[in-house]
C-alpha cells in the first residue's frame, strides 16, 4: 500500500490563497489513506473542522472507494456534483496518484493534502515498513523474500558492505544486516548454494511507467473456434 502522511497546514492553506478558494470540497480514499490513518472519514471530518475554523466552507466531501481508480472518481464525482461545483478548490488526502486522478477527473483547481512517503508493508496497524520500490526488476526469488534493493540503505546486491560490524548495518545501526538476513534466511532454506546476483538492471524503472493489460485480457477471454476439450467431431 502507499504510504502518506498529512501535508504541512501551511503548504495546504497556500495552494488554496493561491488561487483564492474560501468554498472547498475534500476527497479521501477508501483504500491506502484509510488504512494509513491519513484520508478516512475521520481525517477528512478533523480537516474540515479545521478549515472551518479559519474561514474557509468546507462545501462537502467523500471517501472514494480508490481514488486513483479514474472511473471511480469521475463516478463519486458526479454523485457530489453540486457539491463540487460550488466549492472552488479541491482538497485531496489521497496519495499522490489519487491526486493526479481526481484532478483529470474534476474541472477545478485541485491540491494535495498528504505526502506520498513509499509502497509499504503494514507491519500491524498503524506500523509500516518500506520493503519494496517497484523496479521492475525483482529479485525476491533469489533473496529468500528480501528486498536488498529496499532494505538496503546502500541498495547493494553484492552482499555486506565494508562498514557492516557483527551483523548490524553501518548505516541503520540498530538494525541487522539485510544481507546477513538473506544469508541466514537462505540458510535456514537450504539454499545456502545460492549463486551471486546480475547486476541490477535499471532500464525497468524508466519513468513515467505504463502497463496496458487489456489487449491479453481480451485474448484470454475469446472463445476458442475448435470448442471445449473432448467435443471435437462430437454431434
Amino acid at each position: 500500500m502507499i504510504i502518506t502522511k498529512p501535508r504541512d497546514w501551511a503548504r495546504i492553506t497556500g495552494n488554496l490563497e493561491s488561487v483564492g478558494a474560501r468554498r472547498v470540497f475534500l476527497m479521501g480514499c477508501g483504500q491506502c489513506a484509510t488504512v494509513a490513518h491519513t484520508g478516512g472519514e475521520k481525517e477528512l471530518e478533523a480537516t474540515a473542522a479545521q478549515l472551518a475554523a479559519e474561514g474557509y466552507t468546507v462545501t462537502g466531501w467523500t471517501v472514494g472507494d480508490v481514488t486513483c481508480h479514474l472511473n471511480g472518481t469521475k463516478l463519486d464525482a458526479r454523485k457530489h456534483r453540486e457539491e463540487i461545483d460550488s466549492a472552488d478548490a479541491v482538497l485531496v488526502l489521497a496519495c499522490g496518484a489519487g491526486v493526479q486522478t481526481t484532478a483529470e477527473a474534476i474541472g477545478k483547481p485541485v491540491f494535495p493534502g498528504l505526502e506520498s512517503l513509499f509502497l509499504g508493508t503494514v507491519v500491524r496497524n498503524g506500523v509500516f515498513e518500506e520493503r519494496c520500490q517497484t523496479c521492475g526488476d525483482c529479485v525476491l526469488g533469489e533473496t529468500a523474500g528480501i528486498c536488498p534493493v529496499t532494505t538496503c540503505p546502500k541498495g547493494l546486491l553484492n552482499g555486506p558492505c565494508g562498514g557492516m560490524w557483527d551483523g548490524m548495518c553501518e548505516v541503520l545501526s540498530d538494525r541487522e544486516c539485510t544481507h546477513v538476513r538473506i544469508r541466514r534466511r537462505l540458510t535456514e532454506q537450504g539454499r545456502a548454494g545460492a549463486g551471486t546476483l546480475a547486476p541490477k538492471d535499471f532500464s525497468t524503472a524508466l519513468k513515467p511507467g505504463s502497463v496496458n493489460i487489456r489487449d491479453r485480457v481480451t485474448a484470454r477471454q475469446k472463445p476458442s473456434s475448435e470448442g471445449p476439450p473432448g467435443r471435437k467431431g462430437t454431434r
